[in-house]
Formats: structure tokens, sequence, C-alpha cells
């Protein structure tokens, strides 16, 4: 049944996509850009080009390792493969589309095309809300109850975590992408913006959206501020458990592993709460994309430095395949 369901799942939206820009009325919008205000835009293109290349060679890196090395295909393993999957769809969503823009000087993009990019955007960054609340429970696992850690964390739990993550985002997704689209918009389609995010969008709208400001309240809060709790618990949880070890070593390197896991969680939410759930009368375009920067592009090469290359059976794996592709190449 699955199987059926993700076969036809995305051609389902493909459909609806296409139904819903034979439907709206409007012709296009326009994108201004992440760099329009600024006179050092070139070294910020650089800079952000860079980034991504980074994150995407990263993510890329780690899913490499985790499928091909046997002692890494665990349960926090298999949940890292699919942040960083997450990563690579989110800034394959944004950057490319942002590049072209910004070097051919065409900044259109088509209703349709518009609803996709907030639909991936929500179902990646939706998706990995709650991904990184199984994440945090899988370390709590891990720390607090480590005898018991493959039966709690078992391959069909971690599934289901995972299947239900996407399937929150996507649903998520789809609803705020198809009720966004659906508003009749004023003459003026330039969003202040590098890409389609729907707090944005929506504002062009010639109609009372007032209901829908509301529902998108109500779905970031149980997208953002359900599984944010959630992690907080399981990390108070944990340095409860720390705080009572009797190794000062060991004290430190959960600490710093801690401290590390919950800089990154916060940059993410705190960067998609300020975007999603500030109040409309604080809002403005300039903090709205440098904000939106931060989770879309910053945030996906942090991940890879933080929860994997500095752990040393990621290190382990990473020297082993470097020394086999040194052989082969030698070969």
């Amino acid at each position: 049944m699955m199987k059926i369901l993700s076969s036809i799942y995305p051609f389902a939206v493909l459909l609806f996509f296409e139904i819903l820009e034979n439907g709206n009325t409007t012709s296009g919008f326009i994108l201004l850009g992440l760099f329009n205000h600024t006179e050092a835009h070139p070294f910020l293109f650089a800079m952000v080009l860079t980034i991504a290349f980074t994150s995407l060679l990263g993510n890329a890196l780690m899913l490499l390792l985790i499928h091909q090395e046997p002692h890494l295909r665990t349960a926090m393993y298999f949940l890292l493969s699919q942040l960083s999957l997450m990563d690579m769809m989110l800034v394959s969503t944004i950057v490319p589309k942002m590049a072209a823009d910004y070097l051919t000087g065409k900044k259109s993009i088509s209703p349709a095309g518009c609803g996709l990019q907030i639909f991936f955007l929500l179902t990646l960054g939706g998706g990995e809300c709650f991904l990184l609340a199984a994440m945090s429970y899988d370390r709590y696992v891990a720390v607090c109850h480590p005898l018991q850690y493959p039966v709690l964390m078992s391959p069909q739990l971690c599934l289901r975590m995972t299947l239900g993550s996407w399937f929150l985002g996507a649903a998520d997704g789809l609803m705020q992408a198809a009720t966004t689209l659906s508003f009749p918009f004023c003459s003026a389609h330039e969003i202040d913006h590098f890409f389609c995010e729907a707090p944005t969008v929506v504002r062009l709208a010639c109609a009372d959206i007032s209901v829908f400001e509301y529902v998108m309240y109500i779905c970031c809060v149980l997208m953002l501020l359900v599984p944010l709790s959630l992690i907080l618990t399981s990390y108070s949880l944990i340095l409860t458990a720390v705080l009572q070890m009797r190794s000062r070593e060991a004290r430190k390197k959960a600490f710093a592993t801690c401290s590390s896991h919950l800089a990154v969680v916060g940059l993410f939410y705190g960067a998609a709460i300020f975007t999603y759930m500030r109040p409309k009368s604080y809002r403005s375009a300039n903090h709205d994309k440098v904000v939106s920067a931060f989770y879309t592009i910053f945030t996906p090469v942090l991940n890879p430095l933080i929860y994997s290359l500095r752990n040393r059976e990621v290190k382990g794996a990473l020297r082993k395949c470097m020394g086999q592709w040194a052989a082969l190449s030698h070969n």
C-alpha cells in the first residue's frame, strides 16, 4: 500500500498544480531577489553559491558514507541520512532558481512554479522539524536507556518516524501552497523575496486573508512549537543524565555535543518561527529575506558538520573511503 501511495503521490501533486495554474488568472510573479538592496551583490552572490555548494557536497558525502559503510546503518545514521536528503533538496529548491534569476536578469516565475516552491519548502522544512524531534528522541534513548536502545529504536519505529515526518511536512506544504495561490492577486505581482514563501506571497492578495493567517498560525504551532518542545524535553533529560555522570571527561563531551546540536536546532527553529509566527505589523522584507536565508541555505551546511562529521565513527568511515578512493586512483 505504501509503495502504491508513494508512486501515485508525485503525479497527484503535479496534476494538482497544473489544474491550479490553468484556473488561476495570475499571469505570474516577479522575484526581486536577495541582493537588490546592496552594492556588494557580486561578493554576496559568490558567498551564497559557495555555501550552497558546500552544503550539497557535505550532505551528499554523508549519504554516500552511510550507504557504503555497514557499521553506519543504524537508527541514528538512518535519521541523519534523511536529514541530509532533506537539506540537499531544500537547497536545490531555492538556490538554482535564485542563481538563474541573478545571472540572467529574468526574475519571473509562473503560479505553478511559485506553488511548487512553497510546497517543497514547507514539505522539507516541516519534515525537518519533526525529523529533528525524532533525532533528539534517538539521542535521549542512547544516553538515558542505552541497554534498551535496540528495542526502543527499532528499524520499524525509525521508518515510521521518518515516513511520518515526510507525510506531515507534505500535508502542510500542499495545504498552504494551494490556499496561498487560490487568492486573487492585485496588479502588482512583485515579490520582495528571492523565492516564493507563503507569508510573502499572500501579502499581494486582493482579499481578506485574516482566516488564512489564523490557520497558518495554528499550523506553525503544530509544525514548529510542538516538535521544539519535544526536542527541549529530550535534551533536558539528557543533560540531567549527564550531570549525574561521574566522569568529568564524559560530562564535558556530552555537554559539547548537546550544545552544538541545540545551537543548530535554535538557528533553524528560531529563523522559521521568526518568519512564520511574527505579527504582520513587525514584518520587514529585508529582515524576512535574511532570516529565510539562514534556514534554507546556511543551516543545511551546518547539519553535516555538527551532527555527523565531528563524529568519530563518521570520520573513521571517511578516512577509510578516502583510502579506498586513493588506492583506486593509483591503479
